[in-house]
Parts: C-alpha cells; sequence; structure tokens
C-alpha cells in the first residue's frame, strides 16, 4: 500500500446509511488526482496537465453525487471544497438535518445509528434500510421496525406549531431514545 503523500483533504460525509470519509490526493507536481470513499479508491488519475478542475463520484449506498473542486487560490496554493448533490457540505449538512432524524444508540454492546428520512418515511440502521411498518395511532403515526431482538419504532406527533411541524421520537424497548447532533 503505497503512502499517501499528496493528501490535501479529508471529509466526514454523514449520510443516511453511515458516515462516509472521503479522502482526495492532489499531487501537485505529477498532476495526479485520487478520490478515496472510506478507504477505497474510487478514482485514480495521473499526469493531469490541468490542475484546477473538479472530481464527480458517487459515496454510499444511495449513490448520492458528490463533486471536489480544486481551484487555484495563489501561486501554487489550491483550495478544495467538497459539493454534495450540488451543495456545498455545509448547506447540505444544515438542508439535512431539516430533513432527517439521527439517532445513536448501543445495544448489548453494539453501536447502531439509526436514520429517519422525513420525506419518505424510510428508516435506515447501520447502513441497511429497514423494513417498517406503519401504523396510525390516537396522537399520530407509529412506524416499527426491530434491531436484533429489540422492538423500536419512530412516533410522529404534531407540534402544535406550524414552524416545528411534526417531532419525531424514537422509542427503543418502550424506551425514548435522544435524538444525536451530527
Amino acid at each position: 500500500l503505497e503512502k499517501m503523500t499528496d493528501l490535501v483533504a479529508v471529509w466526514e460525509v454523514a449520510l443516511s446509511d453511515g458516515v462516509h470519509k472521503i479522502e482526495f490526493e492532489h499531487g501537485t507536481t505529477s498532476g495526479k488526482r485520487v478520490v478515496y470513499v472510506d478507504g477505497k479508491e474510487e478514482i485514480r488519475k495521473e499526469w493531469m496537465f490541468k490542475l484546477v478542475g473538479k472530481e464527480t463520484f458517487t459515496v454510499g449506498a444511495s449513490k448520492t453525487k458528490a463533486t471536489i473542486n480544486i481551484d487555484a487560490v495563489s501561486g501554487f496554493a489550491y483550495e478544495y471544497t467538497l459539493e454534495i448533490n450540488g451543495k456545498s457540505l455545509k448547506k447540505y449538512m444544515e438542508n439535512r438535518s431539516k430533513t432527517t432524524n439521527t439517532w445513536v444508540l448501543t445495544l448489548g454492546g453494539t453501536d447502531y445509528r439509526v436514520v429517519l428520512e422525513k420525506d419518505t418515511m424510510d428508516v435506515w440502521c447501520n447502513g441497511q434500510k429497514m423494513e417498517t411498518a406503519g401504523e396510525f395511532v390516537e396522537d399520530g403515526t407509529e412506524t416499527h421496525f426491530s434491531v436484533g431482538d429489540h422492538s423500536c419504532y419512530i412516533k410522529a406527533v404534531s407540534s402544535g406549531k406550524r414552524k416545528e411541524g411534526i417531532i419525531h421520537t424514537l422509542i427503543v424497548d418502550d424506551r425514548e431514545i435522544p435524538e444525536a447532533v451530527e
């Protein structure tokens, strides 16, 4: 395994199927560009004449589009920015916090990351899209699924305030799990 001597940028991207690590090597003398996603080489280009430009690839189970922009700042200095689905990483993560809920918990010594995609009501756990069963209850809905031998559900209840919208709560073995901040 060759040492990553030209590593210029590392990003962590939280998607529904997990947190992905993106690493970028840029050889400013050789023109080499290498993109790694979760340690696996996605793109390798040797001897690129142009040192600026962009590299586009996909991340995660849902094949989310990612682009690394390479811009010259001054002389031989370069700036590297990551875009996810055409938005800056910061904007993407801000928007994501509005469209998803994430919970992190430990059950029987195993760590789990549960993500609810509010627009589709899809539930992901440690990178797997879960089989769910929806049910209407007196004050809202419950989306039921299992993690190992633990029964779980996400309860959706109206906040009664238009600005806040719907409040989603994860219940595992009759215990409420606090939401994680990513």
